[in-house]
């Protein structure tokens, strides 16, 4: 008998320790009971994967220059044209069309925070933004929805509190990126008012506001202030809020975003500048051609948060993928897309600034595409040296979808980065010369002291993984991870509580919502 069918002979011996282990530990995951990590601030130990050299970023950085001396950008609001014309840029009369010279972009870069706090209602929950820290979030901003149960549906104000309520109960998860999912049977005008209340009752995490018009920003930046029970002179001094501005690829600024930036970074709140730059759609087809001009937009719109306020934190984001050329469909996950991330990540350390990535996939289900895709763009993401991670958990059908079974899946993913990131012990005690001693030749190492001692914490236990053997877990239905994550997002539910909230505080929000609420909240067309 070989030595592998030894192995495999002793492992399945129901007088042998393994098998017992095994067996126990997959009751325990049938039984329900969720086996979180503690809530812990993240650090990367390892040095981000570099794909190109210090030239070819010089390269990049060059051609970013270029297009923003060259061709310049589409400036979409009169008042953030007159700010760039004071800061130095050249405005064209009569037109949208913004030119900057490379020398002013830089003398404002260097005035982007290289790290900073972001504050949370509850300190515990406060967020470390840059250097080596990494944080993550929910998906954002989905229309649809989706469970097992429920199928897919449009989304609504239920599946958006019900997202609040695991994000919360996920120690995992460190913010809500947006709307998880967004609640399209409240009005528009008033929308933003009780989705921000919600985050602050049925979460004490980091939250973000949608920079969709000075108004709503406005009304952000209060709820923030308001859950935190500080003045706006302590606000301005923590930021406590972020948003994300999106540039129109290519080479657009819109009015919403700018107005956004204008706002957030006029009080020193946090804006997270992330072109949507889709390879061979709203990019030039090649990763360093789309990767250039995501860099002067990026530039452009970070540059712009300087000339608003000399200080205020921002955030480098990169979200070039590609497409799919047949079908023009967005693609993630790609190998392309985990090549983006990571050469983003060596631009925004370039520029000495945070940065931002993203885990997502093109699925539309929760199967093995949905895992695969997740897992490249997650590990472009971390390599990338990302240090604030949207649309960590729950995306589906390139973001079209809010899954319930995918938040608790890519949970899972995020919980094993987590630990991954707390790399290897190797001193004395872990290199276990003596227990080596003691067993010998031949043994095993189940029964030893220090086994015994470490065996509990010793391997990260997941959420969703089944460790049973086929006829155990054939006897018990045959239980896929989708119904095992449909089982555990239910139990989450069912047990979570609110975290506390003053009432002095929840007092004050409540005012303020009613008050804008009966003021129209934010004007619509419809």
């Amino acid at each position: 008998m070989s030595q592998e069918q030894d192995l495999s002979a002793e492992a399945g011996s129901s007088k042998t320790r393994p098998r017992r282990t095994k067996q126990r530990h997959a009751e325990t995951q049938a039984s329900g009971q969720l086996h979180q990590l503690p809530w812990q601030t993240l650090k990367n130990p390892y040095q981000p994967i570099e794909i190109i050299n210090a030239e070819q970023i010089e390269l990049i950085h060059d051609t970013s220059m270029r297009i923003l001396e060259e061709v310049g950008m589409d400036v979409l609001d009169e008042d953030a044209r007159e700010l760039m014309a004071k800061a130095g840029a050249k405005v064209t009369a009569g037109s949208h069309r913004v030119h900057f010279d490379r020398h002013l972009i830089m003398d404002y870069m260097a005035s982007v925070p290289e790290s900073f706090t972001l504050h949370a209602r509850n300190p515990a929950h406060n967020l470390h933004i840059g250097k080596n820290f990494t944080s993550f979030g929910t998906v954002a901003s989905a229309p649809n929805a989706s469970s097992l149960d429920g199928g897919r549906r449009a989304g609504n104000q239920t599946d958006y509190r019900n997202f609040l309520r695991l994000m919360q109960s996920l120690n995992i998860l460190h913010f809500t990126g947006g709307y998880p999912v967004e609640p399209v049977d409240l009005h528009a005008s008033v929308r933003h008012l009780d989705c921000l209340a919600d985050c602050v009752t049925l979460t004490d995490k980091v939250f973000h506001a949608y920079s969709l018009g000075r108004q709503r920003n406005r009304d952000g930046i209060e709820i923030a202030r308001i859950a935190r029970g500080i003045s706006h002179e302590q606000l301005e001094q923590e930021p406590s809020l972020f948003t994300i501005i999106n540039t129109s690829s290519p080479l657009r600024l819109d009015q919403p975003m700018l107005q956004g930036i204008m706002e957030m970074s006029a009080r020193n709140q946090v804006v997270m500048l992330t072109p949507f730059t889709l390879a061979g759609a709203m990019a030039p087809v090649t990763l360093a051609g789309a990767l250039a001009q995501q860099n002067a937009e990026a530039l452009a719109g970070i540059a712009f948060t300087q000339m608003v306020r000399r200080g205020a934190p921002a955030v480098y984001g990169g979200f070039t993928s590609n497409v799919d050329m047949k079908s023009g469909a967005p693609a993630f996950g790609t190998p392309e897309y985990v090549q983006a991330a990571q050469i983003s990540g060596q631009l925004a350390r370039h520029y000495k600034i945070p940065f931002r990535s993203s885990n997502v996939c093109a699925a539309n289900t929760v199967d093995a595409q949905a895992a695969y895709e997740s897992t490249m763009a997650l590990w472009g993401a971390i390599m990338g040296g990302t240090n604030f991670l949207m649309h960590g958990a729950g995306w589906l059908e390139g973001g079209l979808c809010a899954s319930f079974e995918k938040m608790m899946i890519d949970a899972d993913l995020l919980q094993m980065m987590a630990v991954y990131l707390q790399g290897v012990t190797v001193d004395e005690a872990s290199l276990a010369l003596e227990a080596v001693k003691d067993v010998g030749p031949g043994g095993h190492y189940f029964g030893t002291a220090h086994t015994m001692a470490r065996y509990k914490q010793a391997f990260y236990a997941p959420l969703i993984s089944d460790w049973r053997n086929f006829e155990t877990w054939q006897e018990a239905g045959s239980p896929t991870a989708y119904e095992h994550a449909h089982r555990l997002y239910q139990q989450i539910l069912h047990t979570y509580e609110p975290p506390a909230l003053d009432v002095a505080i929840r007092e004050e929000l409540e005012d303020f919502v009613a008050r804008r609420k009966r003021e129209g909240g934010v004007a619509t067309d419809f």
